[in-house]
């Protein structure tokens, strides 16, 4: 009996020491951050080679990458990064409302939004282009665009929505949608005739489903990307001398390259860093 009563009790311990043991090694907990400075930066996150949250929650493109490299720079461990979704017509307020710290998400740099906020850059020069089905042989450009009542969409708060009100609005009916993932549901289903945006944006799309879009004609616009923060930030001159020693070190072209390079997109030379974008 005592033996009994000694077996099961070396039994126990050992079950206990394997419960422990999966507790220990197997788990799926990370480990918490480290202590240091945090930052919190606002991307996009349905923009493939740009910014995009992938289905197991991690973040890839450009933009994240620019947005790592910079946080490096300013001290931050990358797991003390926090990427927030900023869709495009809430950027300016989540600067100004202190909901993020910087903007990398693919963010044109401009003179109406520099009265509201501040930009370092540009670290990317992009172009407005049109993305149409793949069986539309209509739309070739943006010329185009003016023969026909074309159905348009692109992102309430973005510059090519804009600048199709500014320059090709006589006859296009003009969609603004919160996101361009929407633009792109409503493109597939034919709801829409064309998706505008920039280049390497509907690039990414593009490249997703070849079957099903392609880009057509050639930009017509200029913008530049810039790391958005909040007016009279003091780390903006640290975000400009992070953005010019990305591009003297060879990053920039990693980063680029590995990006937007893999949807076949033409990769523009790396762009002159200003003072005072």
């Amino acid at each position: 009996m005592r033996q009994f009563r000694a077996l099961s009790v070396a039994v126990t311990a050992v079950a206990a020491m394997a419960v422990a043991g999966c507790g220990m090694f197997a788990s799926s907990e990370q480990p918490p951050p480290p202590n240091g400075p945090k930052l919190t930066v606002g991307i996009k996150f349905d923009q493939p080679g740009v910014g995009l949250r992938s289905p197991s929650g991690t973040f890839h493109g450009l933009d994240v990458e620019v947005a790592r490299y910079v946080a490096k720079e300013l001290g931050v461990d990358p797991r003390n990064i926090t990427f927030v979704e900023a869709r495009s017509g809430d950027r300016e307020a989540m600067l100004e409302q202190g909901k993020v710290d910087m903007i990398a998400a693919s963010y044109s740099i401009t003179d109406a939004r520099k009265q509201k906020v501040d930009f370092a850059g540009p670290y990317f020069v992009a172009g407005q282009s049109l993305l149409v089905r793949r069986t539309n042989g209509d739309i070739t450009g943006p010329e185009s665009l003016d023969y026909s009542d074309w159905k348009l969409c692109s992102v309430t708060g973005s510059t090519p929505a804009q600048k199709v009100k500014d320059s090709y609005a006589r006859n296009v009916t003009l969609e603004e949608f919160s996101s361009y993932s929407e633009c792109l549901t409503a493109l597939d289903m034919g709801e829409i005739d064309a998706l505008t945006t920039d280049d390497v944006i509907l690039a990414g799309y593009a490249a997703q489903q070849p079957e099903k879009f392609k880009l057509v004609g050639k930009p017509f616009s200029t913008e530049r990307y810039g790391v958005g923060v909040r007016k009279g930030d003091e780390r903006r001159a640290k975000i400009t001398e992070a953005l010019r020693k990305m591009i003297s070190d060879g990053s920039w072209k990693r980063i680029v390259d590995d990006s937007v390079g893999k949807s076949g997109y033409k990769i523009p030379e790396p762009p002159k860093v200003d003072e005072n974008p």
